[in-house]
């Protein structure tokens, strides 16, 4: 038998019955094998961990800028929301009365001072020359309605008057008939004579309240007085505690503005502010400048004219600096709404504005008394932002 034969019996034998080497190398190679599969693995899992995590994170990067970009944008929509709240003008005036010079012609102005807006007409104090206009908007003339018979005491004349409010229970214009040291009634279409309201007055501003109650600047005295019909002596409401810059004082209190709550709006002069007087108040609250006279938006000028809309908010005549503007109760700075653009004559200036005055559309009215003539600037026409 050739030596590399063997007998099927002894194959079958090594198969089925390894010997003792043979088992301890199996077990030995099966315990290798199984480390290392541990080993891969562990190996597989480390890697998948070091690529899936970074992937992980950049994903998530770009996704945190975008949540933080989306809520940017809406803090600046909402702003932008808050802002257009706000009523803008056309900063281009028209001139709708006077500017033709000032004199004592029906199409002329001298120093126009106190306005206020009748149906379709615009009542102007033609203080330089002693009377008041009624000009029908879009006319190219006025029409005299009180005074206009030369600087006098009589009562059918006036001396440089300053202000004029309409009482529509009975259809008379109350003057502030300043020189003559009263408050004038002129009724306007009964032909009564005119007649002494309040005597012996260093009256400037006036208002009239939802009761019909009336109220004055005392400019010397530094008050605001409260009259009712048939009063012969009126209320101190504001003011009355000598002259000064004190909350409970006043300092040449000039244009005044009652709300729908008998809160006072008065402009003073000297103190360059405007303050507000709640009803029953021994005190107001500056709502406007405060901040000594100058030309931020922190401070007046000696400012006149006021006007308190449905918002609440101040509108102001910053007299020596040429402009309007407005103010919200609580801010500690007011924007522009018109002028600003130094003292001139052109359409986008004013000089040396005394009142203001709005219309049913919202246009806004100043008596431009430097010169000479009334200016209107458009409501501009915005969209609502949804």
């Amino acid at each position: 038998m050739d030596r590399f034969e063997v007998e099927p019996e002894q194959i079958n034998v090594n198969l089925r019955q390894p010997s003792a080497s043979q088992s301890g190398l199996l077990q030995k190679y099966c315990q290798n094998r199984k480390l290392m599969w541990i080993i891969i693995s562990s190996i597989t899992v480390v890697l998948v961990l070091i690529i899936i995590i970074p992937i992980v994170i950049m994903k998530t990067k770009p996704s945190t800028t975008i949540i933080t970009t989306t809520m940017v944008t809406t803090e600046i929509t909402t702003e932008e929301q808050t802002k257009s709240k706000y009523k803008h003008w056309k900063q281009n005036g028209i001139t709708i009365a006077g500017g033709n010079q000032y004199g004592n012609g029906l199409n002329q102005l001298n120093e126009p001072h106190g306005i206020l807006i009748d149906d379709n007409a615009i009542i102007i104090t033609d203080y330089g020359e002693s009377r008041i206009l009624e000009w029908k908007i879009g006319s190219k003339a006025g029409e005299i309605i009180a005074g206009g018979n030369g600087p006098g005491d009589k009562l059918s004349q006036l001396v440089q008057p300053v202000d004029i409010i309409l009482d529509k229970q009975n259809d008379s214009l109350i003057i502030c008939d300043r020189n003559n040291e009263r408050v004038m009634r002129s009724f306007r279409k009964n032909q009564t004579d005119p007649q002494i309201f309040i005597p012996n007055i260093d009256c400037y501003g006036l208002a009239m309240d939802n009761n019909g109650s009336i109220y004055v600047t005392d400019w010397k005295k530094s008050t605001v007085t409260r009259w009712k019909e048939g009063e012969i002596n009126g209320t101190v409401v504001a003011g009355g505690n000598d002259k000064g810059n004190e909350l409970n004082q006043l300092n040449y209190p000039i244009y005044i503005f009652v709300d729908k709550d008998h809160s006072l709006y008065i402009s003073e002069l000297s103190n360059h502010r405007v303050v507000k007087w709640r009803n029953g108040a021994k005190e107001g609250i500056v709502v406007a400048g405060g901040n000594g006279r100058g030309n931020s938006l922190m401070q007046l000028s000696s400012p006149r004219g006021v006007f308190v809309d449905d918002l609440g908010l101040i509108y102001v005549v910053d007299h020596f600096n040429h402009r309007i503007m407005r103010w919200c109760e609580g801010d500690k700075q007011g924007s522009i709404v018109v002028g600003g653009n130094d003292q001139g004559q052109e359409s986008d200036q004013l000089w040396g504005p005394v009142d203001l005055s709005f219309d049913a559309e919202e246009n806004l009215y100043v008596s431009d008394s430097g010169n000479d003539r009334i200016q209107k600037f458009e409501l501009c026409v915005t969209e609502t932002i949804s």
